[in-house]
């Protein structure tokens, strides 16, 4: 698989990673065995993870297979911290719990340190400047390589990557951010992705295929064995199940029809060729689902194709969005 450098630093990542949503829940010991080799063995590398997915079992899965089946180093991991089940404060941003957060997730994974370690959200409630010095003593203590953000908007992206730069050797600049980005989801190309690109922030985009939406099973009805045929993840494949998605499902099962590929290899392509893009990352069930969307790696979508689905699929740009000067 091509790798890619991870924004304006050194690390190299492959060009789709494997996510860790459902591990520990929905995905079990076996599958994942099943899932990391399939992706270890078709050269990928970037595993991403939070220590809120499965209430850690997520992490604590991934340690035990690094232990007997894929080698750590030739794994880049990535971890998220911050995010906390209490009903009246989602996010917690405080250097104390951010580091202790680090720490459990390190216990969990079985290893010294993590690739790269993001905040997984802003926390309003705590100075933005506190937030960030967990990511420089995460990284000056050798816990954490490369740091980055989580669903950050563009003023809160813009405003954490400038601070860290203004002192450079001190502080630890921001290699990444992670945002859903995909054909059904384009938010990011307002202000989050121009920002990013113009600060050599590299592009995590999480959802990639839509929720699974873009795969095109849902077109004639939500299959049993779906996700948002899942009572806890019918709530997050819902939004997009409307109108709207549909012509863009449409447009895309069209242009797979017309490749002779399948519409989950036309969604990941388009998006993990975006400019900007570092790597998406692919949440599958099983082997069987991974090994399907690892085939798009020879797959590149051609011009009249993207600009196609560019059109069908385009977010509404009004002021004062970065391209207001053409309105």
């Amino acid at each position: 698989m091509e790798q890619r450098h991870l924004g304006r630093t050194g690390l190299r990542v492959s060009r789709i990673g494997l996510g860790t949503l459902t591990w520990g829940r929905d995905t079990d010991e076996h599958d994942a065995a099943d899932l990391l080799k399939a992706f270890w063995e078709a050269g990928g590398t970037l595993v991403d993870t939070a220590d809120v997915y499965g209430d850690g079992e997520a992490e604590y899965l991934l340690g035990q297979l690094m232990e007997g089946l894929v080698p750590r180093r030739d794994l880049v991991i990535s971890t998220k911290a911050g995010s906390v089940p209490d009903p009246d404060r989602r996010f917690d941003g405080s250097r104390g719990h951010l580091l202790s957060a680090l720490d459990a997730s390190l216990a969990r994974l079985g290893t010294d340190y993590v690739d790269l370690w993001q905040v997984h959200a802003f926390d309003p409630e705590t100075p933005l400047e506190e937030t960030l010095q967990a990511l420089d003593l995460a990284v000056s203590s050798g816990r954490a390589r490369y740091a980055g953000v989580s669903n950050f908007c563009g003023w809160q992206l813009a405003k954490a990557a400038t601070w860290q730069l203004a002192a450079p050797g001190i502080r630890t600049r921001l290699s990444s951010t992670q945002m859903e980005y995909s054909l059904l989801q384009r938010g990011v190309e307002r202000e989050v992705l121009p920002a990013a690109m113009d600060l050599g922030i590299g592009l995590l985009p999480s959802s990639p295929l839509g929720r699974g939406v873009l795969t095109g099973k849902y077109r004639s009805g939500t299959p049993a064995d779906s996700r948002g045929a899942s009572e806890h993840l019918a709530p997050f494949v819902a939004p997009y199940l409307d109108e709207a998605a549909s012509s863009i499902v449409d447009a895309v099962t069209t242009a797979a029809d017309g490749l002779a590929v399948t519409p989950l290899q036309v969604a990941l392509a388009w998006v993990r060729d975006r400019p900007g893009v570092a790597a998406p990352i692919i949440g599958a069930r099983n082997a069987l689902q991974l090994t399907a969307a690892l085939s798009v790696e020879a797959l590149s979508l051609p011009d009249e194709i993207c600009r196609a689905l560019d059109d069908v699929s385009a977010p509404v740009h009004r002021y004062p969005d970065h391209d207001w000067s053409t309105l």
